[in-house]
């Protein structure tokens, strides 16, 4: 993380986001990694890090955390969720950290609506690539995943 200045700090921003439905249990971590160990998306995206996003909540960092585009990359499927042994519920929390983005200014809510879309399509085009993919399963041949993506989005967009 980069050097922090006491002026970046504002001591309410962990109580703001635990005063909000999905944000109560924020203050529960105590980074054991857990999260970002089983995290789908930090897997995918290097950078993105679940333990390090609630630090710089408890922290107080919130010009940091809600300018950031890193939370976009939350997949909000709560993988996390399951294997966190103090219930911080982290996918929750980064839907209230997206809704403070947006009331805040940070993004716009056609942004949210975008990504909402975006995130309906990348699940209609994974369900046809599997049915595809399920219809040639018994015929012994290598999947051409460019194909099955390329033949998915034909018949979703």
């Amino acid at each position: 993380m980069a050097e922090v200045m006491a002026n970046e700090l504002d001591p309410r921003f962990k109580f703001e986001v635990a005063a909000r439905l999905g944000g109560a249990n924020i203050k529960r971590c105590f980074a054991c990694g857990a999260c970002t160990g089983s995290c789908p998306a930090s897997q995918a995206v290097e950078e993105f890090d679940p333990r390090k996003i609630i630090h710089m909540v408890i922290l107080g960092l919130k010009e940091r955390v809600l300018s950031s585009p890193i939370m976009w990359y939350c997949l909000l499927c709560s993988t996390c969720s399951f294997v966190c042994p103090q219930d911080v519920r982290f996918s929750e929390a980064m839907a209230v950290l997206r809704q403070m983005a947006v009331e805040e200014g940070y993004v716009s809510a056609s942004f949210q609506e975008r990504l909402q879309e975006i995130e309906s399509l990348s699940q209609k085009l994974r369900a046809e690539m599997l049915r595809s993919a399920l219809t040639e399963k018994d015929k012994k041949k290598k999947l051409n995943l460019k194909q099955l993506l390329e033949d998915a989005s034909e018949k979703c967009i």
